[in-house]
């Protein structure tokens, strides 16, 4: 109840929309266009918008002081009640623009985690979401007395005063210390979790919000999955098996979608969220090949992969909307860039033997052919071969076996000890098959 009243509450607000745009911004033929994707997918009315090329920003208000003149004389006419910025705003100029304004004023951060708050669905999301709220609030605090309650828990609407703002203060930073001690233990819940997939081949869907992540997991995978035309209409990561052709079971992973300058809290917060990717063999990059600004959103992928450590993962670029009326216009560019990309329709299903073919050579090269010398009463390491990779002969020669098999790099490093020997087909090395977990891992 408490959610959708919400929600009814901000679908009657009306914004204005304004974005700075400094001297190294790239920015589309529409500047506007993703920060009212985003006001939308908030529930919220636009009624404007307006844009200022400036080559710092303004330390008190962001905006120039005729603009913030021009921008009240706006938010006036309009009789709006929010204006929301494409920038992220400091406390102090959020105060003043208010104050100049007469209305709430948001600026980018804020925006997305409300969509995030009110998206989220399952318990670990909702965890991260507000710890990422509360951790924006904190410096904000002053300005946020009558909406408190909204923004954390145990502490409803109260009166102006110092000593009331030190109390609610303790109460965020005990709130957010509480909120990193229970990710952190899901964090490890989850790593735990992965890890325990080890026998299967994981491949991990990443991209721009809204680029078709979700849908493309429904073709492959059947996976019921909602979609929706909204930006983040994804936050919960989601598995689920994908018979590749000529290949076998693996395991398929939606993730949240990212965004150009994606909070740096909410990628710290849904650390756990993206343990799929983290721990996936390979990475499908899904872009969205009509979006005018394709070549900026790839960017702004790859720098949040950056940013959580995993850019040098193996990764497929998956250019989707083929079928879109404004594809044919860009596909040409973006594949000369990308001449590994794989260009598909997810939503009608054109070229996905091509996308799966690719993804099982991308996995291919991963796999070492071995031969594996050991005992025939070794049957624990028998097991792990069989189990791990695919046993192509055996050849007996008294008490010893020789197993030629294709392993993935990473379980050939882990084959148990056993006395005998593992020699690589695509080079002369030889090794005990016992010991040094780096020294097999090593025989390349």
């Amino acid at each position: 109840m408490h959610e959708r009243e919400r929600r009814e509450s901000t679908v009657s607000e009306t914004a204005v929309l304004v974005r700075v745009i400094l001297p190294n911004q790239r920015f589309e033929e529409d500047p506007l266009e993703e920060l009212e994707g985003l006001a939308r997918a908030s529930g919220t009315r636009v009624v404007c918008g307006m844009t200022q090329r400036r080559e710092t920003p303004n330390t008190a208000t962001f905006l120039g002081r005729g603009k913030v003149e021009e921008l009240a004389h706006l938010v006036t006419t309009h009789a709006a009640d929010v204006v929301i910025f494409d920038n992220d705003l400091t406390p102090a100029q959020t105060r003043n623009l208010e104050r100049a304004l007469g209305v709430k004023v948001l600026d980018r951060t804020e925006l997305i985690l409300d969509i995030f708050a009110t998206r989220a669905r399952t318990y670990e999301a909702r965890l991260a979401v507000e710890l990422a709220q509360l951790e924006y609030s904190l410096p904000r605090l002053k300005r946020m007395w009558t909406h408190l309650s909204r923004l954390k828990l145990g502490v409803g609407m109260r009166g102006p005063g110092e000593k009331q703002l030190e109390e609610d203060r303790r109460l965020v930073e005990r709130r957010i210390h509480d909120l990193r001690t229970e990710l952190r233990a899901i964090e490890r819940r989850k790593e735990r979790q992965v890890a325990a997939r080890g026998g299967r081949m994981t491949v991990s869907l990443v991209g721009y919000t809204n680029a078709g992540k979700s849908t493309l997991m429904n073709a492959l995978t059947h996976a019921d999955v909602l979609v929706e035309d909204k930006l983040f209409a994804t936050l919960d990561t989601r598995t689920r098996r994908w018979q590749l052709p000529h290949w076998g079971p693996v395991l398929l992973s939606d993730t949240v979608g990212f965004i150009r300058q994606l909070p740096h809290r909410l990628i710290a917060s849904f650390k756990a969220t993206l343990e799929e990717a983290r721990q996936a063999d390979l990475l499908l990059h899904v872009a969205d090949v009509s979006n005018p600004a394709v070549y900026d959103q790839i960017s702004a992928v790859y720098d949040v992969l950056r940013e959580i450590g995993i850019q040098e993962k193996d990764t497929l670029l998956v250019l989707n909307k083929i079928d879109s009326p404004h594809a044919h216009q860009q596909l040409e560019g973006v594949w000369k860039r990308y001449p590994n990309a794989v260009p598909i329709s997810a939503r009608r299903g054109e070229a996905l033997d091509r996308l799966a073919l690719a993804v099982s050579d991308a996995l291919s090269r991963s796999f070492r052919d071995v031969d594996v010398e050991l005992g025939v009463d070794n049957g624990k390491l028998m097991a792990y071969l069989a189990r791990h990779g695919e046993v192509l002969s055996r050849q007996f020669c008294g008490e010893r076996v020789t197993m030629h098999c294709r392993i993935p790099q990473k379980f050939l490093g882990r084959v148990p000890a056993d006395g005998g020997t593992i020699r690589a087909h695509d080079g002369p090395a030889e090794m005990p098959a016992a010991a040094d977990a780096g020294a097999i891992e090593d025989v390349a």
